[in-house]
């Protein structure tokens, strides 16, 4: 695919995308008040601020546990190929798993794993 097939691709995606969310604006039912404006929870009305700060702690540990998630789905496919790429998949997987144990290493210095 050469630059111009690649642009309107991109051109194209951003076309649809702009005509589903303003087709969504125009067709979609609305009916504005205040009662809909409202925080609620549950359908119970809150007690209190509604906008609670979060500690980073948790964001990250969710963040880690995301990545730690997603790149044990890549030992499926490796697992796969192990047997007819031999050697060279074996080589990769060390990599790949020192790799990992430096950003767990990296993490663990940082305290992002501790939970407080």
């Amino acid at each position: 695919m050469d630059a111009s097939g690649l642009i309107l691709f991109f051109i194209v995606g951003i076309v649809m995308v702009g005509m589903g969310m303003l087709a969504s604006h125009i067709l979609a039912p609305s009916s504005k008040n205040l009662q809909k404006a409202e925080v609620y929870e549950c359908g119970v009305p809150t007690e209190g601020p509604s906008w609670l700060q979060f500690k980073v702690g948790y964001y990250i540990f969710a963040i880690m546990f995301l990545i730690f998630d997603v790149e044990t789905v890549f030992l499926v496919p490796w697992a796969v190929v192990m047997k007819k790429m031999g050697a060279v998949a074996f080589i990769e997987i060390i990599i790949f798993f020192f790799i990992l144990g430096i950003g767990l290493l990296y993490a663990w210095k940082k305290k992002a794993l501790v939970w407080e």
